[in-house]
């Protein structure tokens, strides 16, 4: 998560790489793969995703999915008012899966913004509540600090498994086989010098991670951010996603970061129950 100066707050500026990873990439299955259902919700999550209106070729790829059987189940889509064609090729949201959303969230269990107002307010740092999306995360809450800058993720974002904090407190709580399974499809591409780059590297990080009961980033997403990060479990010890604290690397030490352990993992227990 890069940062982005707050107007007027007279801070310094730092930028990293953008705060929103690419959709993932699925080797091989640009054929007939999928049933229409999955190539469907794929697209449908394409054109949802932040930075939109998308173009045509640009939800074809993030989705995986032929161009002709794109094009069909988009005009499909916004037949049905999920999805909205701009009229200059671009593709957004419709006005049926913004009512969606507010459904959703309207039926979300009441007490996970508390939680994670505790956390921002014990660490004073950006707190992120994301779910496992597959091959990545995706944040579906953001606290911002008070602080001199601000991060520039947003819910909705979509990010590596590998690189970031809640990613890799994820991964070591599935099964190795599962894990070499993502490596596969997703590979381990590289967003910063710093990044675990081989299956060898991860395996290794991630038996720390476990080890230690947290994961941290430390500029493997972005230069300049330092994150924190502990998984959230379902009932099955499955984990549904994790939360993080996120931190600037100028301002807070590792050690600082890894002493957010303890807040985090009460934090990550009281929202197991809710989500």
């Amino acid at each position: 998560m890069s940062t982005e100066q707050v107007p007027g707050r007279g801070s310094e500026d730092v930028t990293g790489a953008s705060a929103e990873a690419p959709g993932p990439v699925r080797a091989g299955r640009t054929s007939a793969a999928g049933s229409a259902l999955e190539k469907s919700l794929r697209i449908l999550e394409a054109v949802a995703a932040p930075g939109g209106p998308h173009r045509l070729t640009d939800v074809m790829t993030a989705a995986a999915v032929p161009k002709s059987s794109t094009f069909r189940i988009l005009a499909a889509l916004a037949e049905q008012g999920f999805v909205r064609a701009e009229g200059d090729g671009r593709y957004g949201t419709g006005p049926r899966l913004h009512g969606l959303s507010a459904l959703v969230r309207a039926a979300e269990p009441a007490g996970v913004d508390e939680v994670l107002r505790e956390l921002r307010r014990e660490t004073g740092q950006t707190v992120h509540l994301a779910l496992h999306t597959g091959e990545t995360i995706t944040y579906v809450r953001k606290l911002e600090a008070d602080q001199p800058f601000r991060t520039a993720s947003r819910v909705g974002t979509r990010m590596p498994l590998h690189t970031t904090a809640i990613g890799k407190s994820v991964l070591a709580l599935l099964p190795p086989e599962e894990v070499r399974a993502l490596v596969a499809s997703a590979g381990l591409p590289r967003r910063t010098p710093r990044t675990l780059t081989t299956a060898a590297e991860l395996e290794a990080e991630l038996a720390a991670v476990r080890a230690r009961g947290f994961a941290v980033d430390d500029e493997e997403n972005e230069p300049s951010i330092r994150c924190a990060g502990v998984a959230v479990p379902g009932p099955d010890g499955r984990p549904l996603g994790g939360v993080s604290v996120t931190t600037v690397t100028f301002l807070v030490s590792r050690q600082e970061a890894e002493g957010y352990a303890p807040a985090l993992r009460a934090a990550a227990k009281a929202l197991a129950p809710l989500l």
